[in-house]
């Protein structure tokens, strides 16, 4: 086959969500599919990260950029010399127009769950886009078995249109883990104890929640000596957090780092006493494997896809209610040795079942069945 990919999700400095996935795939595609060659398509020239060119591996770099999956990617397209056998969008934006079989991917639907939450602007781009790249699609690949119920009740989709592909993590490499938890701590201004989140700063994440949580852990428990530790850009709708801690008058006790780089993130987080995640909705938690992975307890969400994440290595809470996240960070506090070691144990079995070389594999599995695709075409 010629596989075709846009590559432009994953050609970005700070890869989070669907560019995390879609840097991954193409990366253990290149490593591991000798059988293919690949075209990427981007709009710029490939980050140095991105892998080097060779013989069934190369990078079509083209614009305008405006309306690129619109017009430019149609275009080119239509007009190479080369004939794909199938042309996969990793995100759910496919090319308006294609000669080709097209495949998608879609990590999940949470702005239909909340289009309140969205731009009016953002939501008629994303829910329109996404629409006809459903419409078109051979195949869709997601992230979860949640999603895939999603996709289905929302897009009617029948099942066996649908691969998931767990999404993997990248196994962090610490070295003089104390030295470097403690360097990091005073980089971010921590002193002492804390939970831990990390995402981007958006509603669905239950940011207010997990900081209401904090408070009852204050007050009602009488943990006062720990902290709670918010590290992630700004995404939307993010003003009310900032609101809220002034308003608890919490400003020592919760810092913000903003985004966190890949070097200081393991270390912010092994030095943790757990990761709190109780996202109101997730396609999928890459965050918890990287905690479980440092031997870090996970305090996460019962809700869409995490427990399929988790399994029974977690600690689950209900996200809508905030005596519940805090009740599971106060059971954290107070858990003895051996109970602490059981859940870090379980923690590093969970990991096991997933990797990227494990989700491109089912990626590609979902391309090849798309090759001997002519109807329409």
């Amino acid at each position: 086959m010629i596989i075709g990919i846009d590559g432009n999700e994953a050609n970005v400095l700070n890869r989070v969500g669907v560019g995390q996935f879609a840097y991954n795939v193409i990366f253990q595609l290149e490593k591991n599919d000798k059988n293919n060659s690949h075209i990427i398509y981007l709009k710029e020239a490939p980050k140095d990260d991105f892998p080097k060119e060779r013989e069934g591996w190369s990078y079509k770099v083209f614009g305008p950029s405006n309306l690129w999956t619109q017009i430019s990617l149609p275009i080119k397209l239509f007009t190479q010399k080369e004939k794909l056998s199938v042309f996969y969008s990793p995100s759910h934006y496919a090319p308006r127009f294609s000669p080709v079989p097209g495949v998608i991917s879609i990590m999940d639907l949470w702005h239909h769950h909340h289009p309140e939450q969205f731009a009016k602007k953002d939501l008629y781009q994303l829910t329109n886009w996404e629409k006809y790249s459903v419409k078109k699609a051979e195949h869709i690949i997601t992230i979860s078995e949640f999603s895939k119920k999603d996709i289905m009740d929302i897009y009617h989709v029948p099942s066996a249109k649908i691969t998931v592909a767990y999404p993997g993590f990248v196994q962090f490499k610490v070295q003089s883990e104390k030295f470097k938890v403690e360097e990091t701590k005073k980089k971010y201004g921590i002193v002492g104890d804390y939970f831990l989140y990390i995402g981007t700063l958006q509603p669905k994440k239950n940011i207010e929640g997990l900081i209401k949580a904090f408070n009852i852990l204050n007050t009602k428990y009488k943990i006062q000596n720990t902290k709670l530790i918010i590290a992630g850009k700004k995404g939307w709708h993010y003003e009310k957090i900032f609101e809220l801690v002034k308003q608890l008058q919490f400003e020592d006790k919760v810092v913000f780092t903003g985004f966190v780089s890949e070097e200081d993130k393991p270390y912010l987080l092994a030095g943790a006493i757990a990761f709190v995640f109780p996202s109101f909705y997730e396609g999928f938690g890459i965050p918890v494997l990287e905690a479980m992975s440092l031997k870090v307890p996970v305090i996460t969400s019962g809700e869409g896809s995490l427990p399929e994440v988790g399994g029974e290595a977690a600690i689950y809470c209900n996200p809508y209610e905030v005596d519940s996240i805090a009740g599971a960070m106060e059971k954290i506090i107070n858990l003895k040795e051996k109970g602490r070691n059981e859940i870090i144990s379980k923690g590093l079995e969970q990991i096991n079942k997933f990797s990227w070389e494990k989700c491109a594999k089912k990626v590609l599995e979902a391309l090849e069945k798309t090759k001997d695709v002519k109807e329409n075409y």
